[in-house]
């Protein structure tokens, strides 16, 4: 039996060693295994995936994160070692020992518990021992206290005497001798008063994250909310599409399963950033209840000395107040969906009420049908078809229309693509040279080397940039965070908006320069002049007669100036291009790919220098100015 239950031991310790986690050194809770062969805890192995993936043991970089799957065979083995582990142990014992009371004797005769101890003559001493004190008045200037065991850390270690301050300079406990020499001057209180203070601003802090905690959880709550409405709007919307495309199935079922996977993908990609935001924001409901657990700790320490010798830092999270984000379905895509399905179905109806042999004259004409498709910017407008221009009379508008525009011209493909006859070719190229607003003179440069030779080399101007916003790469990168960099404070610095203008401004010729975006989101690119207000709230780019700005504002791309917003087609660039000419007042923006694409133009009178002007908003994100090459 002896050598059967040494055996048994001398198994379970082997064991032990091959099934803990490497990563804190316990059982493994939950082991999964990543593909270099390894096993970690999940909730280990996660909690060291931020920036990058590898392994922990060997540090073998992934590409991309590594599929956790729960390792069951490993998890079989944890759980029997545990089991035997506990019999084990309850053979040794079958119950735990009580914690036993720390006893301090009496410093007189060693044997008898102590009753009080005296800070005079630094001992403590039982009840009969404590008779010249009680009796002798002698001792009666003697101060004495419950029993205390740890009468030597009281005593200072240079002057030999009772600690019984505390410079509250140095932060440490000292003696009288101390206050007189090495301390002296030095403002001074009692353990206790510093105690109370130290208690004080604990319960603040308690009370701050407690009120940071209702935000949080305030905060998730509304996200719930508007997760669950988001899926209802998806639904609404969905069976809307369906009904729409029911009456035209036979020949748009492709179409219809497009539309409705576009409703997904914005559904998906609005649950993705909740879910994202509801993450962080309950991570930092578990850093926040972790440091008000450490200040209930720290409340309950009987112990002065330990308790004024123990320090806390605040997480992180207390720095940021939550915030909800707006995120609906309104997106371009299902706008532009829905629109082009009601007015399919629309045209479709009158064209098919029709004869067969005046069907194909109908597609030619304009049809007289209520217009719902979104409606374009001049400088982005799709090609118009082969037909003579129609003047037609103003229409109020209507909330519909203001969202909506012409309803033939997202149905050009499905036009038919004979010319007309006895029209001339011309007039064609007439048309579609009305419908651009690129200026004359660059209308047919495509190619970046008809641009490249306006170009010219911009840096950031440091006096103007926003404390969130960082300069690096010798001044031609902005990045935004939501630490304050340590600017001086200067009348040319941007004070509510996170902007910053170029070190170089234009009053005459023409000049060209291009930047990479980090992101086609809460991004802004375009002109301020000099004079342009930097500290009040019409500071914002294009919201004042000063500046003139591209803006992506979460899926919506827009051109704003004083105010005033005219929506645009996104093209998501990566790279955008801008013109300036200042001989004839004009800014023209393009997509930077293969060739330079302009997407939009702005028309300006200034009397002052125009600067190359930024604004980033989302943390993280960047702008550099780029090398022209």
């Amino acid at each position: 039996m002896m050598a059967e239950a040494d055996e048994s031991g001398f198994s379970l310790m082997s064991l032990e060693d091959e099934l803990t986690c490497s990563i804190c050194l316990s059982t493994f809770d939950c082991p999964v295994t990543i593909p270099c062969g390894h096993n970690f805890c999940q909730n280990c192995l996660l909690a060291t995936w931020k920036d990058s993936y590898s392994c922990p043991q060997c540090r073998t970089l992934f590409a991309t994160r590594p599929e956790l799957k729960k390792n069951t065979v490993l998890s079989t083995v944890v759980e029997t070692f545990r089991v035997r582990s506990y019999k084990t142990e309850g053979a040794v014992a079958s119950k735990p020992e009580k914690k036993k009371r720390h006893v301090i004797r009496c410093d007189t005769c060693m044997e008898a518990e102590a009753a009080q101890t005296c800070l005079t003559c630094m001992a403590s001493f039982c009840e009969e021992h404590l008779r010249p004190h009680r009796e002798n008045p002698i001792f009666r200037l003697h101060q004495l206290t419950s029993p205390v065991g740890d009468l030597m850390e009281r005593i200072c270690t240079d002057h030999h005497k009772l600690m019984e301050l505390f410079c509250s300079q140095h932060q440490r406990p000292i003696c009288s001798l101390c206050l007189q020499q090495v301390h002296k001057g030095c403002s001074f209180t009692s353990p206790e008063e510093q105690r109370s203070k130290k208690e004080m601003d604990l319960r603040e802090k308690l009370v701050f994250l407690d009120g940071k905690l209702s935000k949080n959880e305030s905060v998730i709550s509304q996200m719930r909310a508007m997760q669950n409405k988001l899926r209802e709007s998806a639904i609404h919307r969905k069976s809307a599409l369906s009904a729409g495309y029911q009456q035209m199935r036979d020949m748009m079922t492709k179409e219809e399963n497009d539309a409705l996977k576009a409703v997904d993908k914005e559904v998906e990609t609005g649950e993705v950033k909740i879910r994202g935001l509801i993450s962080k924001f309950s991570e930092n409901v578990d850093n926040i209840g972790k440091a008000k657990e450490e200040i209930l700790c720290l409340l309950g320490q009987s112990q002065t000395l330990a308790f004024l010798q123990t320090s806390l830092n605040l997480p992180q999270a207390v720095s940021y107040d939550p915030y909800s984000p707006r995120i609906t379905l309104d997106s371009k895509k299902v706008v532009q969906v829905e629109a082009f399905a009601l007015t399919f179905k629309n045209y479709l109806t009158e064209l098919l009420k029709q004869p067969v042999e005046a069907r194909i004259p109908k597609l030619i004409a304009e049809p007289n049908i209520p217009p719902v498709t979104p409606r374009f910017p001049r400088s982005h407008s799709p090609a118009p078809l082969a037909k003579p221009a129609l003047k037609k009379k103003p229409q109020k508008s209507s909330p519909g229309n203001k969202k909506l525009g012409k309803s033939m011209e997202n149905l050009q493909e499905f036009g038919v693509k004979e010319k007309p006859r006895g029209r001339p070719v011309a007039a064609e190229k007439n048309e579609v040279t009305e419908t651009t607003d690129i200026p004359s003179e660059i209308s047919s440069a495509e190619k970046r080397s008809d641009l490249m030779k306006y170009g010219t080399v911009l840096n950031f101007d440091q006096r103007t940039a926003h404390k969130r916003i960082e300069l690096s790469e010798n001044f031609t990168k902005a990045t935004v965070s939501d630490e304050h960099t340590n600017y001086s404070d200067c009348p040319e610095r941007f004070a509510v908006c996170s902007q910053v203008l170029a070190s170089k401004g234009f009053s005459a010729g023409r000049h060209y320069w291009e930047v990479r975006l980090s992101s086609n989101n809460f991004i802004g690119i375009g002109l301020a002049c000099s004079s342009i207000d930097r500290k009040g709230p019409t500071s914002r780019l294009g919201r004042n007669s000063k500046s003139w700005c591209i803006e992506w504002f979460n899926v919506k791309l827009s051109a704003w100036h004083n105010s005033t917003e005219v929506v645009l087609v996104n093209p998501n660039p990566k790279r955008v291009g801008v013109l300036l000419d200042c001989e004839e007042g004009k800014a023209t923006f393009y997509n930077v790919a293969d060739r330079a694409y302009p997407f939009h133009s702005f028309s300006f009178q200034s009397a002052e220098a125009v600067y190359p002007a930024f604004w980033i908003f989302s943390s993280g994100s960047y702008i550099t100015l780029c090398k022209l090459q």
